[in-house]
């Protein structure tokens, strides 16, 4: 069965929005760095992203932030990749004792224009052979990949819906907020599905979004003008925000 947004809450034990820092990953020490800095400033989890270097360079970095972290949450992006390449890469790191709770694409190949859905179709089978078990947030309508038609928002989700456990979108670009209308199209096509953000949240417009029930940022958390290094006042801040909408939802 799907995971449903009631199960996604009590997973990550928040009842408002779940905030995930996205570290863009320079070395270990860097990544280190930032991770101990979103554990002790209260966020869920975290999700590493390779913006700079290829996947092969990236996976000893996981291996050790993994081995330094046992117990917190990690997610990663594989940059420009599907799932296809990815799953694959996922289960042998758990062969090997590097568990990854949840896989994160830009780009889950949802088609909204067709009547099937091969690419996406591909990658679940994928999925399911390699036997990897995280969480699946599936980019949809997300920037930098194929335009979808404004009218078309609630169909591309509807159908993203059947394919990972957190259908997961954005504004049209890095630290641009996303349009309130296409999240309420999104929350109409998923009333009981979770949905994920992934740019533009900052802690002064958070509220905004209490449609949406995970926060995936760097640019609003990150000091001013740095891409890699979180502020520590930032996150908590943000971290605060969402823990007193929980309590007021």
């Amino acid at each position: 069965m799907p995971l449903n947004r009631s199960e996604f809450h009590k997973l990550f034990k928040s009842p408002g929005p779940v905030v995930l820092p996205v570290i863009h990953v320079l070395d270990e020490t860097q990544t280190a760095h930032n991770v101990e800095l979103s554990v002790t400033s209260g966020a869920a989890g975290v999700f590493l992203i390779n913006h700079d270097f290829g996947i092969d360079a990236f996976l000893p970095v996981l291996e050790a932030i993994r081995g330094r972290c046992p117990d917190f949450w990690i997610g990663v992006n594989f940059l420009a990749v599907t799932g296809l390449k990815a799953f694959p890469i996922l289960a042998d790191l758990d062969e090997r004792g590097v568990r990854i709770d949840a896989y994160w694409a830009d780009d889950a190949r949802i088609d909204e224009s067709a009547v099937t859905q091969e690419e996406a179709d591909n990658i679940a089978a994928t999925r399911t052979a390699c036997g990897w078990e995280g969480l699946y947030f599936g980019g949809t309508a997300f920037k930098k990949q194929r335009p979808v038609d404004p009218k078309d928002y609630a169909r591309a989700a509807g159908i993203a819906g059947g394919f990972m456990d957190v259908v997961t979108t954005s504004g049209i670009a890095t630290g641009h907020s996303a349009d309130l209308g296409k999240l309420a199209e999104f929350r109409g096509a998923l009333p009981d599905r979770p949905i994920a953000l992934a740019s533009g949240i900052t802690p002064d417009n958070a509220t905004d979004y209490d449609m949406v029930d995970c926060f995936m940022v760097a640019t609003g958390i990150n000091f001013e003008n740095d891409f890699y290094n979180i502020d520590p006042a930032r996150l908590s801040q943000l971290v605060d925000v969402c823990r007193d909408m929980g309590e007021t939802s």
